[in-house]
């Protein structure tokens, strides 16, 4: 039986402000890690730094768009990506 590549992301939410309608954190997937901010009023996410930013920030968008208004600041999350890193 064939399984899909996978590697479990974790996400630490640091700040979070609703009057600049933002989430700003960091997200470790394999050996990698970036930070990120989420303007959620615009529908934008920047992840940097640039190196195996194409291998999250798909992702870690969809996770946004999904678990937004459950996260809190100070938080720490986890999600699955359908990818090997």
């Amino acid at each position: 039986m064939y399984t899909q590549p996978s590697t479990t992301a974790y996400v630490q939410v640091h700040k979070q402000c609703f009057n600049q309608q933002k989430v700003e954190g960091i997200v470790r997937a394999g050996d990698f890690e970036w930070n990120f901010i989420w303007a959620f009023n615009q529908g934008q996410l920047f992840v940097e730094p640039p190196l195996g930013r194409a291998l999250i920030k798909d992702a870690l968008e969809r996770y946004l768009v999904k678990a937004d208004y459950k996260l809190e600041s100070g938080g720490d999350y986890i999600f699955t990506v359908r990818a090997k890193f």
